[in-house]
């Protein structure tokens, strides 16, 4: 905190892309402190009064410094964005693996230079998340971490590197006993498939993607190297690739349009640089390159793991949720007998149950919308010595260090444990409604023909 950034500095970090609740810019000045460094920025909705400051000596709601009472540092955070901070410090990096996860620093910053950065990256962001949000000029601070696109702290002299940054997604169907018949579905069909759908249906997408998180998360080298080319074949908002930290494919403030013939010839040409291969052929190449890292690496494997801590859905977790808050538990009441004997065991478990429940479910959420970036730089040799992984592409008979890191890893509310429920019931909703309207729509098609 000994450091704080004025107004003037402002120019020196630019715009590197956002998600729902941060904005994202990278260092281009001269200070050693911030060479190879990236910013993260709390936004605001437009909708939210800038000048309502919280006097709460903490960050955490009464409930929520009970549910996270095993972690003091945690729970006496007077601010959101520390409170971020520690909880990727002291719950998510012992979980992921200390060497893939960087919690980052908190530096100073002066309101001018808030002001100045909103209206420097104005131009550069979406114009749908311009009015939904801004810079939060409530806050006094930013999250300063490496650049995790880059290697050696930004010292692009060495060699250029190449990053991709993927959004994973669930990996697992769920099995628990407390998804209702209505919504069985969840068990045959991932989340990420059934949201495609609700997206589509709200103009989010024009077309669903072909991507299947159960494919990455599989354990299997082709089923892997499958999910690494529907992502470049429809990225969204869930796969880029940074040369030198810079964007050279993928959407800067959240989804990209699906990959043409254009946007490939041009990133195929980008590539030439790193990947050494006749032309046509550096893609498959790359896309090779990164399955291979993520299947040796094990990062997804930890990462499945701790996404499993979700052992009862959100449909088992909502009530777990009610019976800590001591609120009347309004899914019951839309129940009937019946319905309600499945979730006895929920409100009849002991408060530190509930407490577990909810805590595991929350982490488990971060984990399913968290990102890993992977960075590769071509190497001479397989150094055995060398603190970085190797991985060695047959195809071009080059060798390349990497390295894997986790990022947006932010503490998940317990005050939107209702949302998360809603949220849930519109998705299965959304895609059974898609369900039932192909197949009237096949049945009419059939009739017609026979």
């Amino acid at each position: 905190m000994e450091v704080i950034l004025k107004e003037k500095e402002a120019d020196d970090w630019v715009y590197r892309g956002e998600g729902a609740a941060n904005l994202v810019l990278s260092y281009i000045g001269s200070s050693p402190a911030f060479i190879g460094k990236v910013m993260r920025i709390r936004k605001a909705s437009r909708n939210d009064s800038l000048s309502e400051i919280s006097t709460s000596p903490s960050a955490l709601t009464a409930h929520e410094r009970y549910l996270w009472k095993d972690v003091d540092e945690l729970i006496s955070s007077p601010d959101n964005e520390i409170a971020s901070q520690l909880f990727v410090l002291h719950v998510m990096k012992p979980l992921l693996g200390s060497k893939f996860v960087d919690a980052g620093m908190h530096v100073q910053v002066s309101r001018g230079f808030f002001e100045s950065v909103e209206k420097n990256v104005i131009l550069q962001r979406p114009a749908w998340r311009v009015d939904t949000a801004q810079v939060d000029m409530r806050c006094d601070y930013v999250l300063v971490m490496s650049d995790h696109s880059l290697f050696d702290h930004g010292n692009l002299e060495s060699s250029p590197c190449i990053s991709v940054e993927i959004k994973p997604k669930c990996g697992f169907l769920p099995v628990s006993r407390f998804v209702s018949e209505e919504t069985a579905i969840k068990k045959r069909v991932t989340r990420f498939e059934m949201h495609q759908a609700l997206k589509l249906n709200q103009g989010e997408i024009s077309l669903p993607s072909e991507y299947n998180p159960l494919d990455l998360f599989s354990g299997s080298k082709e089923r892997i190297h499958k999910a690494i080319k529907d992502l470049f074949t429809t990225p969204q908002n869930n796969f880029r690739v940074f040369m030198n930290g810079s964007l050279i494919f993928g959407g800067l403030g959240g989804g990209a349009e699906d990959t043409n013939l254009c946007i490939a010839k041009a990133f195929e040409g980008a590539l030439k640089s790193i990947v050494q291969a006749d032309d046509g052929l550096c893609t498959e190449n790359f896309l090779t390159l990164v399955a291979e890292a993520a299947h040796i690496s094990g990062v997804l494997d930890r990462l499945l793991e701790v996404q499993k801590l979700d052992d009862v859905d959100i449909e088992g977790a909502i009530h777990a949720y009610y019976d800590i808050t001591h609120q009347q538990c309004m899914v019951c009441t839309e129940l009937n007998e019946d319905q309600m004997k499945t979730y006895t065991p929920l409100h009849s478990a002991s408060l530190d149950e509930s407490l577990r429940i909810v805590k595991d479910y929350l982490i488990a959420a971060t984990s399913k919308d968290c990102s890993l970036m992977i960075c590769f730089r071509p190497s001479k040799e397989v150094n055995l010595g060398s603190v970085w992984n190797n991985v060695y592409l047959e195809s071009s008979k080059q060798t390349f260090d990497f390295k894997v890191h986790f990022i947006d890893l932010d503490l998940k509310r317990m005050s939107k444990m209702e949302e998360y429920y809603e949220l849930d019931k519109k998705i299965v909703s959304c895609y059974s409604e898609m369900i039932k309207m192909d197949r009237g729509i096949n049945a009419s098609t059939n009739l017609q023909e026979s």
